[in-house]
């Protein structure tokens, strides 16, 4: 079995300090709104922030790019000095590199099976009053619009009693997504927008199909407002703008058969409980 380090609060600070590094040297412009949605933070141990038990909250993150966690994550740190747990797949935890990383940052590993285990951790995780991001996406949306989404998101958020908060993301796939690699030309002062919604509550017995319904509309409202006052003006045509607004992105319908066809060859969608 890999070595596998405990959770330490050094550690994620020393990441966080690395992303705010590569921010600053490629002077990424990060335009939030909605920030008073987030938790408030809690008193201070050292440099970070200590939970407050009642306090957590799932952060449901929209997922048009590879780095949409970092700008969340990012955010969160910036308004209260709190730490960020994502729910992240075996196949990343099994690397020789990320899985310490990963084990080291306090994350929760979803197994290839039994995710229960997994489930019951982020839960534990939330009535302690940490923040665990959530991809109620699984898996990176190629129409760069909000897809279908898992009832994880929603079914944790209830059972441990604490909100989901709408997080949606923009900007950030231009810098590196499926299908386009990074670019130092396209990240050198990349504006990234995001915007954070108002919270949602949900209790044990709700309609967790319907709650996950109304989330995706909160984060595609999010987009929206993202998109309406992006400082980039896209050419027409632009891959990273959706179909139906002039970008050469794929349609609904396109994404739809490419998910399937990815389906059918056995890839995996994303990071989500089941």
């Amino acid at each position: 079995m890999a070595w596998r380090p405990v959770p330490n609060d050094l550690f994620y600070r020393v990441i966080v300090r690395g992303g705010l590094l590569l921010r600053r040297v490629f002077r990424i412009r990060i335009i939030s709104s909605g920030t008073e949605h987030l938790p408030p933070s809690g008193p201070r141990t050292g440099t970070s922030r200590a939970v407050v038990p009642g306090s957590g909250a799932v952060l449901a993150i929209t997922h048009f790019g590879y780095v949409d966690f970092a700008v969340a994550e990012l955010l969160l740190w910036k308004h209260s000095r709190a730490e960020l747990r994502f729910l992240v797949h075996q196949g990343a935890a099994d690397h020789w590199l990320a899985g310490p990383a990963i084990s080291a940052a306090g994350h929760v590993v979803v197994g290839y099976s039994g995710r229960a285990d997994s489930y019951d951790a982020a839960v534990a995780k939330l009535r302690a009053g940490e923040y665990v991001g959530v991809f109620p996406e699984a898996g990176v949306s190629r129409s760069f619009t909000v897809r279908e989404c898992r009832t994880g998101a929603v079914r944790m958020a209830a059972e441990a009693g604490v909100p989901v908060i709408p997080v949606a993301v923009w900007g950030a796939h231009r810098i590196l997504t499926r299908g386009h690699g990074f670019s130092a030309g396209r990240t050198w002062r990349a504006p990234v927008r995001i915007h954070v919604g108002e919270p949602l509550a949900f209790a044990p017995g709700d309609d967790v199909d319907a709650g996950t319904a109304e989330l995706r509309v909160r984060l595609q409202d999010g987009i929206a407002k993202c998109i309406g006052d992006f400082p980039l003006q896209p050419v027409p045509g632009a891959w990273w703008m959706p179909a139906d607004l002039g970008g050469s992105a794929p349609t609904e319908p396109e994404r739809q058969v490419l998910d399937a066809q990815d389906a059918a060859k056995g890839r995996r969608r994303g990071h989500r409980p089941s």
